[in-house]
């Protein structure tokens, strides 16, 4: 009988397993080897024995991680590794600083594993790479057509605009700590904004570690040295969590603004209290989720976390032989 395609590689309650490698691809609990897609913490855990990714993502587990130790190997984006009776390679994903496709090959099969990617351009983050291959694994974050998400820049001006409207006001706006804190301030430095910028604490270590690979984001001034008339009509940076709870009461009359692809959905806006939505993802939208199956050229999808069945349909309906795979641990809300 002739091997079904793609059984090297399965389902198992540790993640997805690439057999001939003896690898793991962003495993939920803590296995010998894993390749690492990225470094937020759904698909990057501790306790791992060996753990392969770029250099940057290795450099974001040691800061987020210090108290981990496993053997660390670095593998540069394009660069190809045999391991075991397979070969690993790493692709641009377009997500965060690092952030890679894991491109397996084994018996003449190639299978990506997207992690979470977007096509949208980063000043932080290299710009996402299709890849041919047979077997695509994609997230599916924001497979939704609701969710279209507009150019990062018009988002920016307008939260630009709300700062020359209200100069009295200071603008707190929620962002997550890796990747969209770095990116909002690169953008809104490309946009112009020249006065200092100021970080919520739990922002300062990963800020200085993207400072630290040559990304320069101009006056960053930590929130902990600021006195209050520095920070009135000042632009504060700070994780949704705080964005809109006690920590934000010390600037008094503020206005609160939040950059995330669920900004589309008003009740989730509500609910992380932003006076100003800003929808700026670090995922690909359902049109991106559309266009990178098609260009991949696969000739079957997996799909993971997210609206996996209504993606799963509508590349049916393109011919894209395409079925849900239920990955657990992953966190759709952090990005």
């Amino acid at each position: 009988m002739a091997a079904r395609r793609f059984d090297w590689l399965e389902l198992r309650p540790e993640g997805l397993y690439c057999r001939p490698a003896d690898l793991y691809v962003d495993p939920s609990r803590a296995v010998p080897r894993a390749v690492v897609t990225h470094g937020h913490s759904d698909h990057a855990r501790p306790g791992h024995g060996a753990v392969l990714a770029t250099a940057e993502t290795q450099a974001i587990m040691g800061v987020r991680m210090a108290e981990d130790r496993p053997r660390r190997q670095s593998l540069a984006f394009g660069e190809s590794l045999a391991v075991g009776d397979a070969t690993v390679r790493l692709e641009p994903a377009g997500h965060v600083l690092g952030s890679a496709q894991v491109v397996l090959e084994h018996r003449g099969e190639r299978a990506v594993v997207s992690g979470d990617y977007k096509r949208q351009r980063d000043p932080t983050a290299e710009g996402f790479a299709p890849v041919r291959c047979d077997l695509f694994v994609t997230e599916a974050t924001f497979a939704l057509p609701v969710f279209r998400h507009p150019a990062p820049e018009s988002e920016v001006a307008k939260l630009l605009q709300s700062l020359r409207l209200f100069p009295e006001l200071t603008h707190i706006l929620g962002v997550y700590g890796l990747g969209k804190c770095q990116r909002m301030l690169a953008l809104i430095r490309e946009a112009g904004y020249a006065r200092p910028i100021f970080l919520h604490g739990a922002l300062v270590a990963l800020t200085e570690l993207y400072q630290s690979f040559g990304f320069g984001f101009g006056d960053i001034r930590a929130v902990a040295g600021a006195t209050k008339a520095d920070l009135k009509g000042a632009l504060v940076l700070a994780p949704p969590s705080t964005a809109s709870d006690r920590w934000a009461r010390r600037f008094g009359d503020a206005r609160v603004a939040v950059a995330s692809g669920w900004m589309r959905v008003r009740a989730r806006a509500r609910q992380r209290g932003a006076e100003l939505p800003l929808v700026v993802s670090d995922h690909a939208d359902w049109d991106a989720l559309l266009r990178t199956c098609r260009e991949t050229e696969a000739e079957e999808v997996w799909i993971t976390h997210g609206r996996e069945d209504a993606l799963a349909h509508a590349l049916g309906l393109a011919g894209q032989k395409a079925r849900p795979l239920r990955l657990a641990g992953r966190d759709e809300d952090g990005e």
